[in-house]
């Protein structure tokens, strides 16, 4: 009894002896395999359009780079992970504050891209500033995002804003395409001033933009009607635009980002209002936004990144073309995670190195295209806007498709593959 005792004991022994062997082994090839990868913090809103967006231009940028064979550095090989963060910060900045501190301090990733709302973007900046961590932002506007790179150089200079441009440059690309549209309503209506309503949605990025429009819009020959400022989830504006029909306004000029995109577009239908909207909606830049508003935003056109068809660079066709196939849909304005991180790839890449102060420096000397724009950083680590780099499109939707009006003949540029601004018959009438 004895010795089968003992036997059943060495027995066990040589078990627990081989277990740990291989749980030690396996621990080892968990750490080498996690060496092995550089991982990227995708941060957005994701059960939003902008969100969404986000996680598809990184997926499709993630594919691509680990099937050719990863990202280079040091003579070895690595693999691209992507982290999901869902931030929620169109509804709570805490929500957006938390995710960005979970992958930074839980998931430990190297690098985060995304953000879309300005209040929470701010407070997901200071985060990643803590952790001296490049955030590159695909979403968020407000100038002063980059004014803190400015400001507090050794504190902010990881911070960088690949799209859009800072509110600031984006309202002169909003005001370049709306002379264009006014001149042209002006024109075939025979109205010398033509009425301008503004439609902002009340939150930090429109505010510069606000002003800017109440500034500009007597200087352009217009006239300026008033200033509505619903929520940014409102589910009815009817109140604001039954305003805006006695005010007489031809035009409708929105600065919007939230789902009252949607809902101003399918109202405005819905009362026949003898106006165009025109401008920012980040809704009505997605294919989805014809079904949303029941088949009733023609006409509508907002500022964008991509529109298919349409040649920012000789990289876009590709980009929109390979994107659409992937997913169904075009991609918004927050799908440009994916040259964000063929950005990172490449200068990680050239200067041979993950080392953050060194990366920042390599970024400040870029000068590159991709698929929106030929990128620069400026001295607040933002994408330089201007004829021969980022300028942004105006897109319309026209017989229930998204097509591009603008720009035609600015300063010297014209994207091939735009089509005339058409005017609704309403408006007409």
């Amino acid at each position: 009894m004895f010795k089968q005792f003992t036997g059943a004991s060495t027995l066990v022994f040589k078990m627990r002896v081989w277990l740990i062997g291989t749980l030690i082994l396996m621990a080892g090839t968990v750490g080498a395999h996690a060496q092995d990868v550089i991982k990227f913090g995708i941060i957005g809103p994701m059960a939003f359009i902008q969100g969404e967006h986000h996680w598809n231009g990184a997926t499709l940028a993630a594919e691509e780079i680990n099937k050719a064979g990863g990202i280079k550095v040091g003579g070895k090989a690595y693999k691209v992970e992507l982290v999901k963060a869902d931030s929620n910060e169109n509804l709570s900045v805490p929500d957006a504050s938390n995710a960005m501190e979970r992958i930074l301090s839980r998931d430990k990733v190297n690098f985060v891209i995304g953000g879309f709302r300005s209040e929470a973007v701010l407070a997901m900046q200071e985060i990643a500033m803590d952790y001296k961590t490049i955030f590159i932002g695909t979403g968020a506007t407000h100038d002063s995002l980059g004014q803190h790179v400015k400001d507090n150089y050794d504190r902010y200079k990881y911070w960088f804003l690949l799209t859009p441009m800072k509110a600031s440059d984006l309202g002169k690309s909003l005001f370049a395409m709306f002379g264009a549209v006014g001149g042209q309503i002006g024109k075939e209506l025979g109205v010398a001033k033509p009425k301008v309503a503004v439609v902002a949605e009340k939150v930090i990025w429109t505010e510069a933009l606000v002003k800017a429009a109440q500034g500009a819009i007597p200087k352009m020959g217009m006239e300026l009607v008033g200033l509505w400022q619903p929520s940014p989830n409102a589910t009815d504006v009817t109140a604001e635009l039954s305003a805006i029909k006695s005010s007489g306004a031809h035009i409708v000029l929105t600065i919007l980002s939230g789902s009252v995109g949607v809902t101003l577009g399918r109202q405005m239908a819905e009362m026949e209002l003898p106006a165009v909207a025109f401008g920012i909606n980040v809704e009505a830049q997605g294919d989805s936004f014809m079904e949303a508003t029941a088949g009733k935003g023609n006409y509508v056109s907002t500022l964008n990144t991509f529109a298919a068809g349409v040649e920012n660079t000789p990289k876009t066709v590709a980009f929109v073309d390979t994107y659409k196939k992937r997913f169904g849909k075009t991609p918004a304005y927050t799908a440009a995670t994916h040259d964000a991180l063929l950005l990172v790839k490449e200068v990680i890449e050239k200067e041979n190195t993950l080392d953050s102060d060194k990366l920042v420096a390599a970024l400040e000397k870029v000068d590159t295209t991709t698929a929106a724009s030929r990128l620069k950083f400026d001295e607040f680590h933002t994408v330089i806007f201007g004829p021969g780099f980022a300028t942004g499109l105006g897109v319309q939707w026209q017989d229930g498709k998204q097509v591009a009006f603008w720009p035609n003949n600015w300063n010297g540029v014209t994207y091939k593959g735009v089509v005339p601004f058409k005017i609704p018959p309403s408006l007409k009438k």
